[in-house]
C-alpha cells in the first residue's frame, strides 16, 4: 500500500498538485482526514475520511474552484464533526412538501397506469384535469383537511354522481400517500365524508313491438343514411350478445371463431372473456363486408382503426324507431329482460353479461320476480280451470 501523501492543503500548493495517469489523495497536515483528491484530467476535489465505531466513512466537501482550501478545511471539520456523532456527513436538504397536483401526477403515473384499462385510464385523467387538480392542486397533501374536502364536493353538489367518483379517487389518492408517507397514518381527510344518494337511472327494456321498430329501423338504416352498414351491424350484435358497447366495437376479426361458435373479447370491464356466438349473431357478422388490411370488424375513418362511437347513429336510429328515451346501453338491459322471461335464473344471466358480482345481476331481480308472477297466475288459472266452480268466462277443462 502505498504511503500517505500530506502536504499543507494552501491555494498556491493546491494549484500546483497534478497527477500522472491515477488519481491520488494528498491530505492536509493541520486537519486529519482532511484532504484533497487529484485526478488526471485535472479536477481537484476536497475529501473527507475518518472512523466511527471501527468503521471508516467518506465523504465529498466541494470542487477546488467552487470553494477555496480554507472553506472546504471549515467544512471539513463540521462533516468529521457530524460523522463522530452518528449523523449525515452531508444533511440532506428537506424536500418541499408535494402539492396535491404533484400527488395526482404520481397517482395516475404510479397506480392507475399500473392498474387500470386503458378506458378507466382516460376517465380518470379526464376527472383529475377537470374537477380534482384546479380545485385541490394547489394545496400541500398534508395540508388537505375533511373541510376542503367537503367544500369541494359541496362545489359538486348539482353532478352528485360525478362528486361521487371524485371522492372516491381521492380516497384512494390519500391512502396511497399514507403510504408513500407523504402524510402521517390514519389521517385521509376524506374519512367520514358521505356521498351524495344517487337516484338510480331508469332501466329501460325493450318489448317485442319495439324490438320490432328497431329491426325495421336497422334495416332502412343505410339507405337513409341513420348508421353505415357497419354502424347498423354494431348496434344488432349488441341486441344479440348483450356485450357493452367497447366490447362489440373492439372485436377483431381473429377474435371471431365462426366454427367454434364464439367471441373472444379480449378487453372487457371485467377482464378478457368467451361470449357464444349464436348463429343470428353469426349472420350479422358474415353478411359484414371487410376492409383489406384492417383487422377490425367494425373499422373507423381512418386507417387501422375501429368504431369508437355509434351515439350519433343510435340516436338517428333510435328516432325513427320511435324509442324516445332509449339509451344504447338498454339494449343490454333488454336482452337480461329476455332472458329472464324465458326462464333463465339470476346466476345465468350474470354469467351471459360477463359479471363477476353477483350485486351486479340482483339489479334485475324484480324483473325475475315479475317473470314469477306471471308463471305462477299461469299455472294457477290452468288448475283453477279443473278445481273451481264454472263461472261464466272461465275456460271449459279438457
Amino acid at each position: 500500500m502505498a504511503a500517505r501523501q500530506y502536504r499543507t492543503l494552501s491555494k498556491r500548493i493546491v494549484d500546483r498538485l497534478a497527477v500522472d495517469d491515477k488519481d491520488a489523495v494528498f491530505w492536509d497536515r493541520e486537519l486529519p482526514g482532511f484532504g484533497l483528491r487529484v485526478y488526471p484530467s485535472g479536477t481537484k476535489v476536497y475529501v473527507v475520511q475518518t472512523r466511527r465505531a471501527g468503521r471508516s466513512k467518506r465523504a465529498t466537501v466541494g470542487r477546488h474552484g467552487d470553494v477555496s482550501p480554507d472553506q472546504a478545511r471549515k467544512e471539513a471539520a463540521r462533516v468529521i464533526a457530524r460523522i463522530k456523532a452518528g449523523e449525515q456527513p452531508i444533511p440532506v436538504a428537506p424536500k418541499a412538501d408535494p402539492t396535491m397536483a404533484e400527488l395526482a401526477e404520481r397517482y395516475q403515473r404510479e397506480h392507475v397506469a399500473m392498474r387500470c384499462r386503458p378506458a378507466t385510464m382516460r376517465h380518470y385523467g379526464i376527472m383529475l384535469a377537470k374537477h380534482i387538480v384546479p380545485a385541490l392542486g394547489e394545496f400541500k397533501v398534508a395540508d388537505v383537511e375533511r373541510k376542503h374536502i367537503l367544500a369541494f364536493q359541496y362545489e359538486l353538489r348539482e353532478k352528485p354522481t360525478v362528486a361521487n367518483r371524485a371522492l372516491d379517487m381521492l380516497i384512494k389518492m390519500f391512502n396511497l400517500a399514507e403510504a408513500w408517507e407523504l402524510r402521517p397514518p390514519g389521517k385521509n381527510p376524506c374519512r367520514f365524508v358521505r356521498r351524495y344518494k344517487v337516484q338510480p337511472q331508469h332501466e329501460r327494456f325493450l318489448t317485442s313491438e319495439e324490438l320490432h321498430q328497431l329491426g325495421r329501423a336497422l334495416d332502412a338504416a343505410p339507405a337513409e343514411r341513420l348508421a353505415s352498414i357497419h354502424g347498423a351491424a354494431a348496434i344488432r350484435l349488441l341486441v344479440l350478445t348483450g356485450c357493452r358497447r367497447n366490447e362489440v366495437l373492439g372485436l377483431r376479426w381473429e377474435d371471431v371463431g365462426f366454427e367454434a361458435g364464439e367471441l373472444r373479447l379480449r378487453d372487457t370491464k371485467t377482464g378478457a372473456r368467451v361470449v357464444p356466438l349464436t348463429p343470428a349473431a353469426a349472420e350479422v357478422l358474415e353478411d359484414l363486408p371487410r376492409v383489406p388490411g384492417n383487422p377490425w370488424v367494425f373499422p373507423g375513418k381512418k386507417r387501422d382503426t375501429h368504431q369508437r362511437n355509434i351515439n350519433d347513429s343510435w340516436d338517428r336510429i333510435r328516432k325513427r324507431a320511435g324509442l324516445d328515451g332509449v339509451r344504447l346501453h338498454d339494449l343490454r338491459h333488454s336482452f337480461a329482460s329476455r332472458a329472464l322471461a324465458m326462464g333463465e335464473s339470476l346466476s345465468m344471466i350474470g354469467k351471459l353479461l360477463g359479471h363477476t358480482q353477483v350485486q351486479t345481476t340482483a339489479r334485475y331481480a324484480h324483473l325475475a320476480r315479475e317473470s314469477v308472477k306471471a308463471s305462477t297466475a299461469k299455472v294457477a288459472e290452468s288448475i283453477g280451470a279443473n278445481i273451481l266452480p264454472p263461472e261464466p268466462g272461465r275456460p271449459t277443462p279438457s
